[in-house]
């Protein structure tokens, strides 16, 4: 892997974790209260968050390394849709529903109930739309945000990317702080 590469993505993830975080911080004490109270989902139906979670399943899958459903970012995009993403319920509301429209012309009861291949066919389909675009951004954010906002489940995504998270980092922190 070349520098150019190695600081593109250590900038991203940077990046990703920031905005997480900076995004979150805003509703946290309403989003504490929902996590403590135990419930599932809050915005999304347990219908709802199947299909969404088989959406991240898909986006960010399980391989050598935990995918989406380890991280379980399901909870991190339902507690962003009351909190910082509010203006994302629109789009989620009627993305699910045509969703639903496309597993019931397939045959099936709900997109989570089709198969990988037929849901890849599916989110093929409909990759250029905003709820496309809506649960790509929230998987991948939910993957390497804080556990506490919900996703990165011990630490699925940080492990992946060996963040370390201790606040104790020594020089020189990159490539560029070498002498």
């Amino acid at each position: 892997m070349s520098l150019d590469e190695t600081a593109r993505r250590d900038f991203l993830v940077g990046s990703l974790a920031g905005l997480s975080a900076t995004m979150v911080a805003a509703r946290w004490p309403a989003m504490a209260a929902t996590i403590a109270v135990g419930q599932p989902t809050v915005f999304l139906t347990a219908a709802q968050a199947a299909d969404v979670a088989a959406m991240a399943a898909q986006i960010f899958p399980t391989t050598d390394t935990p995918g989406a459903n380890e991280a379980r970012v399901i909870y991190f995009i339902d507690l962003a849709l009351v909190s910082f993403a509010k203006d994302s319920q629109a789009v989620y509301t009627s993305g699910l529903a045509d969703l639903q429209t496309r597993a019931a012309a397939m045959g099936a009861a709900s997109f989570a109930a089709l198969t990988s291949d037929q849901q890849i066919q599916v989110m093929t389909a409909i990759e250029k739309t905003p709820f496309f675009a809506a649960v790509r951004t929230h998987t991948i954010t939910g993957m390497f945000a804080a556990p506490q906002h919900g996703g990165n489940y011990r630490e699925a995504g940080w492990k992946m990317i060996g963040f370390d998270d201790s606040l104790n980092f020594q020089e020189p922190f990159g490539y560029y702080d070498r002498v």
